[in-house]
Formats: C-alpha cells, structure tokens, sequence
C-alpha cells in the first residue's frame, strides 16, 4: 500500500468545494474519463476525491433534515468547475481560474449539494453539466473580452495579438 500512495501523488490535487454539502476541500485521486490525458482533469471532467476537510457539525443539526452530507475522510465523486491550468476556447481565448474547484455528486450524477457559491466555467453546459451553470451566481465570461475576479482572458490565437 505504501507504494502506491507514493506512486499516486502526482494526482493528489487539493480543490475548493464550493457547494453547501459540508466539504470545504477535497483532494483528487482519480479522473474518471478516457484514457487520453494520463490522469490529467479538465472543467467539466467527472473525479473521485476524499474529502480533506469538512465543516463541523453539532449534536442538534446532525438530526435535522438539513444535516451535513459528508464528513472528513469520505470518498466521493464530483465534477471540475474550475481550473488553475488554462483552456484553450474554440475561438482562440484562453480561460484560466485563480485556484481549482469542485462540486460534489451522488451515484447517480446528481448535485449532493442545492446550492453553488462562486464563478463556474460556461463551458459545463457544453459538457452537459447545465443545472451546475444554472446554479451558479456567476459564469466566466462567453463573448466580451473583459475578465472579473478570478479569471484571467488571454488572447492567443491566429489574428490575435497579445500586448
């Protein structure tokens, strides 16, 4: 076992959770998608990953109906909705992200969460993952060239010129 955690740290990443079910970081240990990348994930990408940290939870929510779904150590499966390392659009921009998040799913492919708090790549819904999108206060940007907090627009691309 032990060579094999040594072997696997290349892919262990620390990612923001930033639905409500109760995670705050989560940790990648596997991309679940072809073959092709050789374990590299991209937005929109489906992974498995342990829950590094949770929010604590008290005597009296752990009864509730609203009760925290997960705890520290669970494995789980979610979706990429923001990366650090920069994607190439078709129309040539590059769209990059300040830090990595996630956003936890059940077996079923269904959000774990009923709420997305921070800025979702607009690419998801051509990955179809639209409710996660829908979810969200805010997408990166689809047609103007100006960037917010938290993303950066780079445009390198044939007729484009960086200055």
């Amino acid at each position: 076992m032990i060579g094999l955690k040594s072997t696997l740290n290349v892919l262990l990443t620390p990612e923001q959770c930033i639905d409500n079910s109760g995670a705050l970081i989560v940790e990648c240990v596997n991309v679940l998608k072809q073959k092709v990348n050789n374990g590299w994930g991209s937005v929109g990408d489906e992974i498995v990953c342990v829950v590094k940290s949770a929010r604590p939870v008290s005597a009296a929510a752990q009864s509730s109906v609203t009760a925290v779904k997960v705890r520290r150590g669970d494995v789980r499966r979610a979706v990429i909705v923001r990366t650090k390392k920069a994607v190439r659009r078709p129309d040539g921009r590059m769209i990059r992200f300040d830090d990595n998040a996630a956003v936890l799913l059940n077996n079923k492919r269904e959000m774990l969460g009923t709420r997305v708090g921070g800025i979702v790549s607009a690419d998801l819904r051509m990955k179809g993952w639209g409710k996660i999108v829908s979810l969200a206060p805010k997408q990166s940007l689809t047609t103007s060239r100006k960037g917010f907090a938290g993303c950066a627009i780079e445009t390198h691309g044939p007729g484009m010129r960086v200055s």
